[in-house]
């Protein structure tokens, strides 16, 4: 890019919708992705996300898609498989998870504790070694600190960031709850379908070039295997593989992620081959990869 290029983007504001409530972890991995540049729309859940990017409502979409230890968040997924966007970056972040309740409230004294179900799963340990304390499924990690502050309740505590405490006023009464100090999650960047490529995109940080798409496949032994040999005949790396229905039932889509670049020759064969064998084949988007951090120390949202 030139100079003066990369100038004008820095100077942009970009409006983009995430999951949750303000002080989620999606809102600190919007911070980090694209600092000072963007205004983020709160949305109640992912498939919000995706009606407010194709309608205009917000001119980008950021969406957790995979966390290392709870895995894959299917919802985001499914906003991908159905709505007509492109995936244009990536961040990944490490997660650290806070234990917050209002001022003069102890971990002793809980009776529940309030968060993402993906949040809760990434704190078992913690959960378990304290059982008498009941779990409880919410919305969003933020939006269970902003309950916990407005309910005034020192029984009911939150598992957020922590921002969220200094956001709604809390105390945090443990930290570090995540089963491992390696707890990070994956967040996909995406942008309305633009097929011509004329769309004004925000610059992003420089990474290894990835493809994402998705296959269907035919009811047949093998067809799943037909779908991937094209790629690993010539030695290009699958890094993600996930299922997930069709829109005939007992049939399947196949999210597929490539560490490759999609103006290479041999991609491109690949992709060819692959259509011809498959029902349908779409590309999802091509997109920097984002570098995996070695340890905790930040932010993530489901």
């Amino acid at each position: 890019m030139e100079d003066n290029g990369v100038e004008n983007d820095v100077q942009e504001s970009w409006t983009v919708a995430f999951q949750g409530e303000p002080g989620a972890f999606s809102e600190e991995a919007l911070g980090v992705l694209l600092p000072g540049r963007s205004r983020g729309i709160p949305c109640s859940d992912f498939a919000v996300v995706g009606r407010a990017v194709e309608s205009g409502g917000a001119q980008l979409g950021l969406l957790p898609v995979e966390n290392s230890l709870a895995g894959s968040v299917l919802g985001s997924y499914d906003v991908l498989l159905r709505a007509p966007l492109d995936v244009i970056g990536e961040v990944v972040l490490p997660i650290r998870h806070m234990l917050m309740g209002i001022p003069g409230s102890t971990v002793e004294g809980l009776r529940e504790i309030r968060s993402h179900p993906v949040a809760l799963a990434q704190c078992t340990r913690f959960l378990g070694a304290h059982g008498g304390i009941r779990a409880v499924a919410a919305q969003d990690t933020a939006g269970s600190a902003r309950e916990v502050a407005e309910w005034r309740d020192p029984g009911v505590a939150a598992i957020a960031p922590e921002g969220a405490a200094e956001r709604y006023g809390l105390e945090v009464l443990a930290r570090d709850l995540q089963d491992r100090d390696d707890n990070q999650t994956r967040f996909f960047l995406v942008a309305p379908r633009d097929p011509q490529g004329r769309a004004p995109r925000p610059i992003l940080p420089p990474g290894p070039a990835c493809v994402a798409l998705v296959v269907e496949t035919g009811n047949r032994p093998g067809a799943l295997v037909d779908a991937l040999l094209p790629f690993a005949r010539r030695g290009i790396n699958l890094s993600k593989l996930e299922s997930r229905p069709g829109d005939v039932p007992w049939t399947y889509r196949f999210f597929l992620e490539l560490s490759a670049d999609l103006g290479e020759a041999a991609v491109q064969e690949a992709i060819e081959e692959v259509e011809g064998r498959a029902r349908t084949l779409r590309i999802l988007g091509t997109f920097p990869g984002a570098p995996r951090p070695p340890s905790a120390g930040g932010p993530e949202e489901a």
